[in-house]
């Protein structure tokens, strides 16, 4: 009888064998889960790259014609301070920007926090 009780439990290969197919599929779903966020996080950059090329170029037009309109308009009074106002308040647009993307660039980016995330619940989940 103890022999039948004991071939009826799995045997130590067989319980690995399932702890093993269960690591893997663990593996399996947060590598799809890491896939999925960077074919996210690709389009969302890309389409941000293309937004932001729109209007650096749409910007810059609409300076360059605001700047030339009042340089024209104040051409006979006061052409050089229409100048001066111009370039201060370019260099002044463009440093501030750069300033912003500087401060943009230091903060690092948060991309995959989905799957770090889930790799840390992962670990917490092993470790207790």
């Amino acid at each position: 009888m103890a022999r039948s009780s004991a071939s009826e439990e799995p045997g130590t290969a067989a319980r690995l064998g399932a702890l093993l197919a269960d690591g893997l599929e663990l593996v399996q779903v947060r590598f799809e889960l890491f896939t999925v966020e960077v074919r996210e996080e690709l389009l969302r950059l890309a389409q941000m790259a293309m937004f932001g090329a729109f209007a650096v170029v749409f910007l810059s037009f609409g300076l360059i014609f605001l700047a030339v309109f009042l340089t024209v308009l104040f051409w006979d009074t006061h052409r050089l301070l229409a100048l001066g106002i111009s370039t201060v308040v370019f260099l002044g647009g463009g440093a501030a920007l750069f300033g912003l993307a500087w401060m943009r660039f230091k903060e690092g980016f948060q991309m995959f926090s989905g799957t770090r995330r889930e790799a840390q619940q992962d670990q917490e989940r092993l470790r207790s």
